[in-house]
């Protein structure tokens, strides 16, 4: 398989569609590339972009305590242990649910087997000859 270019579609207002535009001339580039540099600068930092004005930018690389981006949270020590403990617990779950689902279907199997051993058509036990024949079950007294 080689590298294949895919196609993103997408809807904009009209007014920030203008806007990209505008970028666009700007910079002398087109809007597809524009997209693309976007895109290309998303996948080489994880998605972990914040379009911001270039105005914005330089405000913000002046002052010293801005905070990073994205934001960091510290998570308690105790939540971690919880969403490792779940984790397992549902991985085990998963293993249960497979070894169950197996075991059902070797009941089917066996089941389907004995099955078709024991079924007997009626077509089958009826004569050919005496097709016109009535049959009695059970014994009756003729008055």
């Amino acid at each position: 398989m080689g590298n294949k270019n895919k196609t993103i579609s997408f809807r904009v207002s009209q007014e920030k569609f203008e806007t990209l535009r505008d970028i666009a001339e700007e910079r002398d580039i087109s809007l597809s590339a524009v997209f693309r540099d976007y895109v290309d600068m998303l996948v080489a930092h994880d998605g972990q972009v914040e379009v911001v004005p270039e105005h914005e930018l330089s405000e913000a690389s002046e002052s010293e305590d801005t905070e990073s981006f994205p934001p960091k949270v510290e998570v308690p020590k105790s939540f971690v242990r919880e969403h490792e403990r779940l984790e397992l617990e549902a991985e085990h779950l998963r293993e249960q649910l497979e070894e169950h689902k197996r075991y059902v279907t070797t009941l089917r199997q066996q089941l389907d087997e004995h099955d078709q051993e024991d079924v007997v058509q009626l077509e089958d036990l009826d004569g050919d000859d005496d097709e016109d024949a009535s049959y009695r079950i059970g014994s009756f007294d003729e008055v």
